[in-house]
């Protein structure tokens, strides 16, 4: 029997338990993919994306061990997406005021004015 392929999908990021093969994702239950903000709601510095691998990387390595669940997926999921709001919170990460839907999920963009 083929084992299911466990996923994990926030807002802002998809996690699998697969690897990245000519664009195309291939089951592997000992390799988790990342795919972080699909709908391009942010703006990206490199500063930000390493902090938000860095942090993944930690989560990761804290479940090293330990059976990967659909509940360890989502709270790796969840933990990211708190990083990502810290991140916009701090200035560090902006909107993408080109994205294909302004919702202001993370809550409303900083301004000077609001400061």
């Amino acid at each position: 029997m083929t084992e299911t392929q466990l996923k994990c999908t926030t807002r802002h990021v998809r996690l699998f338990t697969a690897r990245v093969e000519n664009q195309n994702l291939v089951q592997d239950s000992d390799h988790l993919t990342l795919d972080l903000d699909p709908d391009n709601e942010f703006i990206w510095t490199q500063n930000a994306l390493d902090k938000v691998h860095k942090c993944f990387s930690e989560l990761v390595e804290a479940q090293a061990g330990s059976e990967l669940s659909d509940y360890n997926l989502r709270k790796i999921g969840s933990d990211l997406e708190g990083t990502i709001r810290q991140l916009l919170q701090a200035g560090e990460l902006s909107y993408n005021s080109e994205a294909r839907v302004m919702n202001y999920s993370m809550g409303l963009p900083r301004t000077p004015d609001l400061l």
